[in-house]
């Protein structure tokens, strides 16, 4: 093994993600390790997919989607190309907003529910009264 190249159990661990889940992502070959025998070890190629394989993930992105996004990464991509991602990522952008007003909404119910909880315990006699 070379010193650019990590080992299968440090790859899981530099990215905090389990066996199975590595495992699956070569299987769906975003990732391509290179394997001695049983062995699998991961160069800088595959440790940078892996880096925007999750980003894609946090940003709540298909693994199909993330694979477009691995193939103009691979290459240089086309117009065509850049225009799909830029049109994913306006797509996306929109869940995420709302999904954001969908929290800030549950979070301001909970906070009346907690004010009108207050309240009514603040007008309860304490316990031994």
């Amino acid at each position: 093994m070379s010193e650019d190249q990590i080992s299968f159990k440090d790859m899981c661990a530099r990215f905090e993600v389990t066996p199975r889940t590595l495992r699956y992502y070569e299987y769906i070959e975003l990732l391509r390790p290179r394997k001695e025998g049983r062995a699998r070890f991961y160069g800088p190629r595959e440790v940078a997919r892996m880096t925007l394989i999750l980003r894609g993930r946090r940003f709540g992105f298909s693994l199909e989607e993330i694979r477009q996004w691995l193939l103009i990464y691979d290459r240089q991509g086309s117009r065509e190309q850049y225009q799909v991602w830029i049109d994913m990522a306006d797509r996306q952008l929109a869940v995420l907003d709302s999904q954001i007003a969908d929290l800030k909404s549950a979070r301001a119910d909970l906070a009346q529910l907690r004010e009108t909880t207050m309240d009514e315990l603040s007008r309860m006699p304490a316990a031994g009264d």
